[in-house]
């Protein structure tokens, strides 16, 4: 095993950490680009993470697990997504010190 499955795997982190994120903003605002992205986020974690089992199993394809992985991240980027923050700062956002502007966690959605 080479150190670049250490590398895929901290991408397939990233992936499944992005896809969480898109479901629990989908979840509290209830918001369509959100749940696109959720959706979505699903395929692109389980191609990310084929693209780690390659790369760790076989020393001969390792650049194509890597090459999917990446893909994985780079399309998961690409998914239109509403704004959601408005000027807050990365520790206000961070630490959930935030008004929340549209909650639709009670209500049913379409």
């Amino acid at each position: 095993m080479s150190y670049l499955a250490y590398v895929a795997g901290f991408g397939v982190a990233v992936t499944a950490f992005l896809w969480i994120r898109d479901l629990r903003i989908f979840s509290r605002t209830g918001l369509p680009g959100y749940r696109k992205a959720a959706y979505q986020g699903v395929l692109y974690t389980a191609l990310a993470l084929l693209g780690y089992f390659i790369t760790s199993m076989s020393t001969d394809w390792v650049f194509l697990g890597l090459g999917l992985v990446l893909l994985a991240l780079y399309l998961q980027g690409r998914v239109e997504r509403e704004r959601v923050w408005h000027g807050e700062g990365t520790i206000q956002r961070f630490f959930g010190s935030v008004e929340r502007t549209k909650d639709m966690s009670s209500r049913k959605r379409p």
